[in-house]
C-alpha cells in the first residue's frame, strides 16, 4: 500500500516493491552503530540466511544500489572484455559499464522482446576469444524477459571455464529458484523480491569468483576488501545497517512461513494466472519468454490503461522506457503479494477497457485468475 494525494494505492510496480508492516516495524528501531558486536551478530545471522537463499559459495552485501553491485562485478571479474546481452535497458548498462571502466565489450544486441540463444553467445566467443566475462540478465526487467541463464552459462563453461559468468539476478532472486551451477557472480538488489527500500545490494560468488577477484580492483567496490571483512561479520566501508535489519527479517519471516520454496510456487502460480487472466480479455504478453517476476502487456492504449489504474481503481503500476515508453504496462509479481490484491488489479484492468470501450466487462480476468490460481493451489494441497 502507499498514498498519493491522501488516496491510498496499490503498488504493483516491479521495483520498489511495497515493504511489509514486520519489515518496517523493525527498521524502525533504534538505530546500531555498525562496528559493535550488537549489530555484528545481526550481519553473521543476515549472511547464513543469505547463503541458504544464493546457495553460492560466497555472499556480499554492499551498500549501494544494484548498479553498484554490476559495476563492482565487472571491474573485479573482467579483466580484458565483458561480453554483454543487451534485450533491455539493464543488458546496456552492462555494456556502457565496461566502456566507462576501461574495458574491451562485445555486445550481443535483441529487440526487448527477444532472448539471447545458446547459439549467439557461442558464436560471440568464438569470434572474441579476448572475452573473459560474460554478463547477462536472468530476468531483464525493462521488458519482463526472462534469458534461459543456466543453459547458457553451461555452455559458456563447457567453451571455456575461466571465463566469469555474471547473472543480474536483481528481478529473479527470491522469485524462482536459480541453478548457480555455472554462475560465478549472482547480484540482487533490496527492492525488488527482497522487499525493502532501495540501498541494499547483495552478490553471490562461486569460489572461482572469489579467486579471480584476487586482490580486487577500486576503492568502495573492490570486493576483495569486503570478502575478507564480510567474512568476520563486518563490512570496509559503513555498512547499511537498518537495511540488514529488514533484510534479516524479510528472511526470517520466509524461512518461518513454510520457507523459499513456498514462495516460489506461489510466485509461480500468481505469475501464471496474471498473464492467462490478461490473454483472456485480449491483452498480449509482450516478452516470447516471459519472466515470472511481472506481467508485460504491450498495447496501444497503455498509457491510457496506466492512467486509469491509477487515477480510478487506486492501482500504480509501471510503464515502458526508451522505445516501449506507452507502448507497454508492467505489473509486479515479486514478494509476498495477497491472491486479493492481484485479483483486484486484473480486475481493474479489464473495467479500463470497458472505459477505453474496447469490450464490456463481464469478470472474465478475474475468474480465470481464480480458476487458474486457485486450481492450482487445489491440486497441490492434494498432493499433500
Amino acid at each position: 500500500m502507499m498514498f498519493i494525494k491522501g488516496k491510498t494505492m496499490l503498488l504493483f510496480t516491479p521495483g520498489p516493491t511495497p515493504v511489509p508492516e514486520f519489515a518496517r516495524v523493525a527498521m524502525a528501531g533504534l538505530t546500531l552503530h555498525h562496528r559493535t558486536p550488537e549489530f555484528e551478530a545481526i550481519f553473521a545471522e543476515t549472511r547464513e540466511l543469505l547463503f541458504k537463499l544464493f546457495n553460492t559459495d560466497e555472499v556480499i552485501m554492499l551498500a549501494s544500489s544494484g548498479t553498484g553491485a554490476m559495476e563492482a562485478a565487472v571491474t573485479n571479474l573482467c579483466s580484458d572484455t565483458l561480453l554483454n546481452i543487451n534485450s533491455g535497458k539493464f543488458g546496456e548498462r552492462f555494456g556502457k559499464i565496461a566502456l566507462a571502466s576501461g574495458l574491451k565489450n562485445v555486445e550481443i544486441k535483441n529487440s526487448w522482446d527477444t532472448p539471447a540463444s545458446v547459439e549467439e553467445v557461442l558464436e560471440a566467443l568464438k569470434a572474441n576469444p579476448s572475452i573473459d566475462a560474460l554478463a547477462i540478465q536472468i530476468s531483464e526487467s525493462a521488458g519482463g524477459l526472462r534469458h534461459d541463464v543456466e543453459a547458457i552459462a553451461k555452455a559458456v563453461k563447457e567453451i571455456n571455464p575461466e571465463i566469469m559468468v555474471i547473472a543480474d539476478g536483481i528481478t529473479a532472486v527470491g522469485v524462482e529458484r536459480i541453478d548457480v551451477t555455472n554462475i560465478d557472480c549472482l547480484i540482487a538488489g533490496s527492492q525488488k523480491a527482497l522487499m525493502l527500500p532501495p540501498g541494499l545490494a547483495i552478490l553471490g560468488l562461486s569460489n572461482a569468483a572469489v579467486a579471480k577477484i584476487g586482490k580486487g580492483k577500486g576503492y568502495y567496490l573492490n570486493l576483495a576488501s569486503e570478502i575478507k571483512q564480510q567474512s568476520k561479520n563486518t563490512t570496509a566501508y559503513t555498512a547499511a545497517t537498518t537495511l540488514i535489519i529488514g533484510l534479516r527479517e524479510v528472511l526470517k519471516h520466509i524461512e518461518e512461513n513454510d520457507g523459499i520454496g513456498k514462495l516460489y510456487c506461489d510466485t509461480a502460480r500468481r505469475a501464471k494466472a496474471c498473464r492467462f487472466a490478461l490473454e483472456a480479455i485480449g491483452l498480449h504478453s509482450y516478452p516470447k519468454t516471459p519472466a515470472r517476476s511481472m506481467t508485460t502487456i504491450d498495447d496501444v492504449n497503455a498509457s491510457e490503461i496506466r492512467n486509469i489504474l491509477k487515477e480510478d481503481f487506486g492501482v500504480n503500476v509501471a510503464g515502458g522506457q526508451d522505445d516501449l515508453k506507452g507502448k507497454i504496462f508492467r505489473i509486479n509479481q515479486m514478494g509476498l503479494i495477497e491472491p486479493y490484491e492481484i485479483i483486484w488489479v486484473v480486475n481493474a484492468v479489464e473495467l479500463a477497457l470497458q472505459k477505453l470501450g474496447r469490450r464490456d466487462f463481464d469478470g472474465t480476468a478475474s475468474r480465470v485468475f481464480s480458476e487458474t490460481y486457485f486450481k492450482t493451489m487445489i491440486e497441490k494441497s492434494r498432493e499433500k
